[in-house]
């Protein structure tokens, strides 16, 4: 019998158009060998060309999905994306909280999906609070960009030492783990934030702004990907190095889809298993 792969949960929004979201997400995470779970957290209308309505899912069938996934499967990641209201965050936050508290759950990446990039309000004020409050002390890492960074700590955050300022104040505010991520900077960093016994330890991942309209869902599979990377027992640092990898890899072999903003390809090795397959000859 083939050995069971690691359990990836995704919390996150259904994107119809499937380049962000719980549909992203299980795509990402088939693409590092893991199995996907997801429990939705809200409906959004919305396309390449951006979001149009978004209706958040009753907090009691959250939980009660939650609850059920987590009594029949071995959950070795967590990844929460778009929550949408603050009686999501403090269900979901509760719902963690229980079950850190009894040892279970390691491996939570938050990523606070505020704004949709087409600028839609993705989390109610009320709910930044409660996931300032609640859910970033949960965290095993959170993965803001630097506009999320931004709006959480209240910095200017534009550059490599406003985002280091940035992950100093979300170490204050309870997160173990940091990665700002840069892509949308004119250089793309990513900052890697961490505490340990001696204090801040910081790394810098840097690479080539891409110059593609394929970019719908960086952040998502950036994050889901950091979950994947930690349920297969790797560290912070090279979770963030191949997390970034893979994206920036999924934004490269992207292709033309809509009239908006493209999804970056998350199944792109795929092709490259079918052409080296294709390469081979017969004998």
């Amino acid at each position: 019998m083939a050995e069971t792969p690691p359990v990836v949960l995704t919390i996150a929004g259904f994107d119809p158009s499937s380049g962000a979201g719980v549909t992203g997400d299980i795509k990402t995470i088939a693409a590092h060998g893991c199995y996907g779970v997801a429990c939705i957290t809200a409906i959004t209308v919305q396309s390449t060309s951006g979001v149009r309505r978004v209706e958040s899912v009753d907090p009691g069938l959250i939980t009660q999905t939650l609850e059920e996934l987590a009594a029949d499967i071995s959950i070795a990641a967590v990844h929460i994306g778009m929550l949408g209201t603050a009686k999501v965050v403090l269900a979901v936050a509760e719902f963690l909280g229980e079950r850190r508290g009894k040892g279970k759950l390691a491996n939570i990446v938050l990523d606070p999906i505020l704004k949709s990039s087409s600028g839609a309000d993705l989390l109610d004020r009320a709910g930044t609070k409660l996931l300032i409050e609640k859910l970033i002390p949960l965290a095993t890492v959170v993965t803001p960009n630097v506009d999320e960074a931004a709006v959480l700590t209240g910095l200017k955050v534009t550059d490599l030492d406003e985002m280091r300022a940035a992950a100093t104040k979300l170490h204050e505010m309870g997160a173990p783990a940091v990665v700002v991520t840069g892509g949308h900077l004119e250089k793309a960093i990513d900052l890697l934030s961490f505490t340990t016994k001696r204090g801040i330890e910081q790394e810098v991942f840097r690479a080539e702004r891409q110059r593609s309209n394929s970019t719908h869902g960086t952040g998502c599979a950036f994050a889901t990907a950091m979950a994947c990377h930690l349920a297969l027992d790797r560290g912070l640092a090279e979770a963030a190095l191949l997390a970034k990898t893979y994206v920036t890899a999924a934004i490269a072999a992207g292709h033309p889809l809509g009239r908006g903003t493209g999804p970056v390809h998350h199944l792109y090795r795929m092709n490259q298993q079918r052409r080296a397959a294709g390469s081979g000859s017969e004998s």
